[in-house]
């Protein structure tokens, strides 16, 4: 059943998430669009002495639902949510993995930005503790960021190109922008592609209080998170997994297959700027909204929505909205630009891939989820941000945004088939 040659086009066919909103797609987007949050005191680790004590923590999840008991006692958390998340969209592509010469044509490129961090936190106490004798022989493979892909293929026996990456905050739309490549030229006929992410973990927290990134505003709880507002203070760590299957166009049309759109376009660009900060004019970002525009065929005004990377920290969001004006021009006065991290929080590596979730989930059903927790306008962050509210937008064509430390730039363009 294996497509022979490449149409040049690539198309959505299945979606999965794990995320703090819910561990499935439908409750996930039932409450992110009516504007519930996943942010919360930390549950899974103690917090005395952190200057951040909340979190976006995934709630109520078993891996044994997807991965053998015994192998779920080995793995990192960020292995399991991959392996659930592309169940979930394997099983919504209705793919035919019962076709062993595609699967020999299937690969997989889900990234991570930290990956077994919670494993190896784990492991260096017990070294300490009882001596490197009684370190576990899995803490290599499953602590390295591209266990996601290897252990995924392996569970599903996807032999196709099988790779990771690993961008920072900007993985899971370079995952998804790769995997796109990889079939447009004609190495695989289908990939499954997202990020992954479990760094709710003590060193994983500590260092990023360390790096004053994130907010001390603990006593906000749920409202802490407040992408564009004039009170914003640092962004909230997350944690879940996004997973998309991309296929060839003709391949997917030939079988049946629901498309929930076409990517038409995918941008990358680095600011060389700073390891952590933004360049202050968005000039990568900026780069590399016009490039996947103009690989897309599209006008500005031809987008119906922004995802926006929107982290609730001082300098993104303020340079952030520079970078869209200066590639949107006018029309980014009347283009609807959400951050759904006020929701979710920040999920690093796995951000971009639920937020291309999000993107194909409003085109769908013309609707676009809110920044909650907008309530004081910056001056200097002044576009439509969706305030609090969800909104009814016919969305044909979408954008989502992601940036990651090391000056990583990262855009996907959506076209919905009508």
């Amino acid at each position: 059943m294996a497509l022979k040659g490449p149409s040049g086009r690539v198309v959505i066919t299945g979606i999965g998430a794990i995320t703090p909103l819910g561990n499935s797609v439908d409750q996930f987007w039932k409450r992110m669009l009516a504007g519930e949050s996943g942010i919360g005191p930390i549950t899974c680790m103690e917090t005395e002495g952190y200057t951040t004590t909340i979190a976006a923590e995934v709630k109520d999840f078993d891996p044994t639902l997807y991965v053998d008991p015994k192998e779920a006692r080995r793995l990192d958390r960020f292995i399991s949510f991959a392996c659930a998340a592309t169940k979930m969209a394997l099983d919504d592509a209705n793919f035919p993995l019962e076709d062993e010469e595609l699967k020999l044509d299937t690969g997989v490129m889900i990234g991570s930005g930290i990956g077994g961090l919670t494993l190896m936190t784990e492991q260096t106490k017990k070294l300490h503790l009882s001596g490197p004798s009684r370190v576990s022989p899995f803490l290599v493979p499953y602590m390295i960021p591209d266990m996601a892909s290897g252990y995924t293929s392996i569970q599903f026996g996807l032999k196709g190109p099988n790779t990771c990456v690993v961008t920072a905050c900007a993985t899971g739309v370079n995952a998804i922008g790769d995997a796109y490549h990889i079939i447009k030229r004609g190495d695989a006929t289908a990939m499954v592609a997202g990020g992954t992410e479990a760094p709710i973990n003590p060193i994983g927290l500590a260092g990023f209080c360390a790096a004053r990134a994130m907010t001390t505003n603990n006593e906000a709880g749920s409202k802490a998170s407040r992408p564009f507002d004039a009170n914003r203070d640092g962004f909230i760590m997350g944690e879940g997994t996004g997973v998309l299957i991309l296929e060839d166009y003709e391949f997917a049309k030939a079988r049946g297959a629901k498309i929930y759109a076409e990517i038409v376009g995918y941008g990358m660009s680095g600011d060389a700027y700073h390891i952590t900060m933004p360049d202050p004019q968005g000039d990568g970002a900026y780069r590399s909204m016009k490039m996947a525009m103009e690989k897309a065929g599209i006008a500005p005004s031809d987008v119906d929505y922004i995802n926006a990377h929107g982290t609730s920290t001082p300098y993104n969001d303020k340079f952030e909205t520079i970078a869209i004006k200066r590639a949107f021009g006018e029309a980014a006065y009347s283009i609807p630009v959400s951050s759904t991290k006020s929701s979710i929080g920040h999920l690093l590596g796995a951000a971009g891939a639920v937020e291309s979730v999000i993107c194909l989930l409003a085109m769908r059903d013309g609707v676009v989820p809110p920044t909650i927790n907008y309530e004081t306008p910056d001056p200097e962050c002044d576009l439509d941000y969706i305030p609090n509210e969800s909104r009814k937008v016919d969305v044909a064509v979408s954008i989502t945004n992601s940036f990651g430390f090391g000056e990583h730039n990262g855009k996907l363009v959506f076209r919905r088939e009508d």
